[in-house]
């Protein structure tokens, strides 16, 4: 297991699916930066937990949009 992490794992073209999801199974970061750093971070969708952690966003968004809505039929 690779503990020592580096931008070029990152910036490797061959670790983007479409160039857009990140799945690289050296790396067991669930959250590792972008390739532009200053845009945050990505999921690694290698590691085991990506898709709980995703769920668990979607889940969360969907959440707030509800709340959301029912907070302004109140007026």
């Amino acid at each position: 297991m690779k503990t020592n992490y580096n931008t070029e794992d990152v910036n490797n073209r061959h670790h983007w699916v479409l160039g857009l999801f990140y799945f690289n199974k050296d790396d067991q970061r669930l959250f590792p930066p972008k390739r532009f750093k200053y845009l945050g971070w990505t999921i690694n969708f290698a590691n085991p937990y990506s898709i709980f952690a995703y769920l668990i966003l979607i889940v969360a968004v969907l959440g707030i949009l509800y709340v959301l809505r029912n907070l302004s039929s109140f007026n």
